[in-house]
């Protein structure tokens, strides 16, 4: 049997690499559990969620100095005011969905050949977004227009189905409404930040009372190990994202989703 700490490790390893590619950090993590027996009762699918916080701190620690100026500059810039609000503006969506739906979401719909099929729908999507010739008008996350922030948050709400992906359905949202490759991956990053706190903080409220000790100490070690794996992807990402698009993530998620399909299909 695999011990506890073992899982820790494993499942903080694949959120880390996970969360921020488009390929679906909980479709995974899911689907780990599933295969490999990392988990399947209430703690393990709340570690899963309570972990992504590590992953999320990446991301402030990456962009630190450049979310520091934006707090600072939204008492006299405009802009950075302008900024700050247009991410609530996506953020919103997420919260009303979640709010009213949540619980029927994660009873109905996180379900191993959901996943696999979404893992496979949104490669296809991904591989037509990297042929097509789209002519990106916006190069700067921080000024994207506010209704443009706003249907990115619409698209996000679709990433509630475990295998979308959250940062696959924000990138190639922005991307057809006119952003580059580079800062619709850079404005997915900052979307995460409030949407994957919002996330922790309801699953861990939820939670609270069920937790001990040594689940404390699981959630810390799941935290520090998805935190470092996710500073070395995102870094890696970005130039990779820029130079080769998104082929690579998609044919993953194609593959991925019907080795799943397979082996659902054989009864494993």
């Amino acid at each position: 049997m695999m011990s506890d700490t073992l899982r820790a490790v494993l499942l903080g390893i694949v959120e880390g690499v996970t969360e921020f590619l488009p390929v679906s950090s909980t479709g995974h993590l899911l689907l780990a559990e599933r295969f490999f027996g990392l988990g399947e009762d209430g703690f393990w699918k709340s570690f899963a969620i309570l972990i992504q916080l590590g992953a999320i701190l990446a991301i402030v620690a990456l962009y630190f100095f450049k979310l520091y100026r934006v707090a600072i500059g939204a008492l006299t810039n405009p802009d950075d005011r302008r900024f700050i609000i247009g991410v609530l503006i996506a953020f919103l969506p997420a919260v009303v969905i979640g709010l009213i739906a949540g619980k029927y979401i994660k009873a109905l719909l996180f379900d191993p050949w959901i996943v696999c099929f979404s893992l496979i729908v949104g490669g296809a999507i991904l591989l037509w977004v990297d042929q097509i010739d789209l002519k990106p008008r916006e190069h700067d996350a921080t000024r994207y227009p506010l209704m443009m922030y706003l249907w990115i948050g619409v698209a996000q709400c679709l990433a509630m189905i475990p295998g979308v992906s959250r940062s696959g359905s924000t990138i190639v949202a922005a991307m057809l409404l006119g952003g580059d490759k580079r800062s619709a991956a850079e404005f997915s990053f900052f979307l995460a930040i409030p949407t994957m706190v919002g996330a922790f903080v309801y699953d861990f409220y939820k939670s609270r009372a069920e937790m001990t000790s040594d689940h404390l100490g699981l959630i810390a070690i799941g935290f520090v190990v998805s935190f470092i794996t996710a500073m070395i992807v995102v870094k890696a990402f970005l130039g990779y994202v820029t130079r080769h698009g998104f082929v690579l993530f998609a044919w993953w998620r194609v593959i991925v989703g019907t080795l799943g399909l397979i082996a659902l299909a054989l009864g494993k």
